[in-house]
């Protein structure tokens, strides 16, 4: 039988990402990474990705849009993104820190001004904010959640990735 007691903190293997630490003090060089998706069209604004190993994942649009509504849309899988990326986070800078997550929800909201996407006017397609709220229940004081949210919020790969200019190359081959 499995206690409470025998469960790592926040079920997080700590011990892997020690030594992954140790791994790249030891050799810089494995600290860089390269990741890929592979995506395929399924016909009208059906698509569906691939990562690793992994079952596809299917995009859609809503119907609004033009779509089957069959699946979560790409912006929407980007605030998913961003979201699970900061649950990651929070899990392993608290379980760093001592700190025992009960529960941790994430909620996001993007605003996108459709004129662009859909030609009606020049300008900037993408999200014009996001606005994530986070919730969590711990036993943490004030002062330790607010480091550890600090820490997150400086430390997330999509975060950065969303909110600095990355050099984007797309190649019809």
């Amino acid at each position: 039988m499995t206690t409470d007691t025998d469960l790592p903190l926040n079920e997080v293997d700590i011990r892997a990402v020690g030594a992954l630490v140790e791994g790249v003090r030891a050799d810089p060089g494995k600290a860089h990474t390269t990741w890929a998706a592979h995506v395929t069209w399924n016909g009208g604004f059906s698509s569906s990705s691939r990562v690793r190993q992994f079952a596809a994942v299917p995009s859609d649009e809503p119907a609004m849009l033009g779509g089957g509504d069959s699946a979560p849309n790409p912006v929407e899988q980007l605030l998913a993104a961003l979201g699970n990326c900061l649950a990651v986070g929070y899990a392993a800078n608290a379980t760093i820190a001592g700190i025992r997550i009960n529960n941790l929800q994430v909620d996001l909201r993007g605003d996108i001004d459709l004129s662009v996407f859909l030609g009606l006017k020049d300008g900037h397609a993408g999200f014009e904010s996001i606005t994530a709220t986070v919730r969590i229940d711990t036993d943490a004081s004030p002062a330790q959640l607010e480091a550890l949210h600090t820490t997150v919020v400086a430390s997330s790969p999509v975060g950065h990735t969303l909110s600095n200019a990355v050099p984007l190359d797309v190649v019809l081959a």
